[in-house]
């Protein structure tokens, strides 16, 4: 099979994270993600959450392209978030894992209350 012929899946992100953490500590004159890194967690999240509100935007304009170029942007920032964070993609799928076949609504009822 060429490289033509495989579609891509979600190993895509791994990588993608892989080369954020490579990336934290290049130069910030030339990496985003060096430059986005020094800035500080704050504004890591800040990021994050600005491109959840152009995700949210485009879904609602129900603009697939710019909704699938919005979501890599946030798949992207909250790659970074996770790097500064030390959260390892692993344990995101694992918690995935761990809620399979659990209602939402159960999920959500049998964390604590605050």
């Amino acid at each position: 099979m060429s490289d033509a012929d495989k579609k891509p899946d979600a190993r895509a992100f791994d990588r993608l994270f892989a080369t954020v953490r490579a990336r934290r500590a290049d130069d910030p004159s030339e990496s985003y993600t060096a430059k986005l890194t020094a800035k500080g967690r704050a504004k890591i999240a800040q990021k994050v959450g600005e491109e959840a509100v152009e995700t949210v935007i485009e879904a609602i304009r129900d603009d697939r392209a710019a909704l699938t170029a919005e979501s890599a942007d946030l798949l992207y920032h909250l790659a970074v978030l996770w790097a500064d964070a030390g959260v390892d993609p692993a344990d995101v799928w694992a918690e995935l894992d761990r809620r399979a076949g659990v209602s939402g609504l159960a999920e959500k009822a049998s964390r604590p209350q605050d």
